[in-house]
């Protein structure tokens, strides 16, 4: 039997109408009304950011990297703007038992070379130890440069889970912008793309039609890290999301000796 793609055999339950090109381009031009609105206030609120009051901050204070204890000041790299990610950190955690929500922002920042032709740096803190941190760093393969910030006072250290952005002029140091909330998502190009696709992020505070397809359980409560809040931001080794003894933070599964037999220990369910 030849079906059509109107046969309700075969129609995906809360798919939209299928329509002629013309209609479908009519409803775009409607949607794109409000796309242009939305980017027309997004412009207007990075205009206020730019007119934010600044905090003056002690740009000798020191923070550890590959090369040892530096001033905060060497992060500028000679430049006058620094974007960092403030990466959370759990002590004694084996690599997949790392936040799994910062592992993919700072996977989606790997080469800041389009930031450093425009005179901005970027860096990622941490307050973890330096010898785990470098650890770490080495198996992610991570080339931006990281800093252990353990025990520096904010905003340089403190609460983690943010971007913050400082301006050098000269040897003062000013903290420009901080992140709340979901303010780490522009960094995300996958949560940009998944935006656009028909089942969207498959997250379970998303406006869907009736019938689309529900975020997979992951043995995680709502609300809390996991499903279905961003579940596949962790998954075990044949693409499953979970939070179980053999999952770790999606890319860390295309990195040298992440083999499904390693276990979480006490961190596996705790951050």
């Amino acid at each position: 039997m030849t079906t059509t793609p109107d046969d309700p055999t075969t129609a995906l339950p809360g798919r939209p109408p299928v329509v002629a090109l013309a209609t479908w381009q009519a409803a775009r031009d409607e949607l794109l009304v409000r796309e242009k609105a939305h980017t027309r206030e997004g412009d207007a609120i990075a205009a206020a950011r730019r007119r934010l009051p600044m905090v003056e901050l002690d740009g000798t204070v020191e923070v550890v990297g590959s090369d040892g204890p530096v001033p905060f000041l060497d992060l500028f790299q000679g430049r006058d703007e620094l974007v960092v990610y403030q990466h959370m950190w759990y002590d004694g955690a084996p690599h997949q038992g790392q936040c799994e929500g910062c592992t993919t922002t700072a996977w989606h920042v790997k080469d800041a070379v389009y930031l450093n032709a425009r005179g901005v740096s970027f860096a990622v803190l941490t307050t973890g130890r330096w010898d785990e941190v470098a650890s770490y760093v080495e198996f992610m393969g991570y080339t931006q440069p990281w800093y252990s910030v353990r025990d520096v006072e904010a905003p340089v250290g403190g609460e983690m889970g943010h971007i913050s952005c400082f301006l050098r002029d000269g040897d003062r140091v000013f903290l420009t912008y901080s992140t709340t909330g979901r303010g780490n998502e522009p960094v995300n190009g996958s949560l940009g793309l998944l935006d656009m696709t028909p089942y969207g992020r498959r997250e379970a505070w998303e406006d869907n039609p009736e019938g689309w397809p529900e975020a997979p359980q992951a043995d995680s409560p709502v609300g809390g890290h996991g499903s279905p809040i961003c579940w596949y931001w962790r998954t075990d080794a044949d693409g499953v999301a979970t939070w179980g003894p053999t999952s770790r933070p999606v890319p860390q599964w295309t990195r040298p000796g992440a083999t499904p037999v390693e276990t979480l220990g006490r961190h596996g369910h705790d951050h």
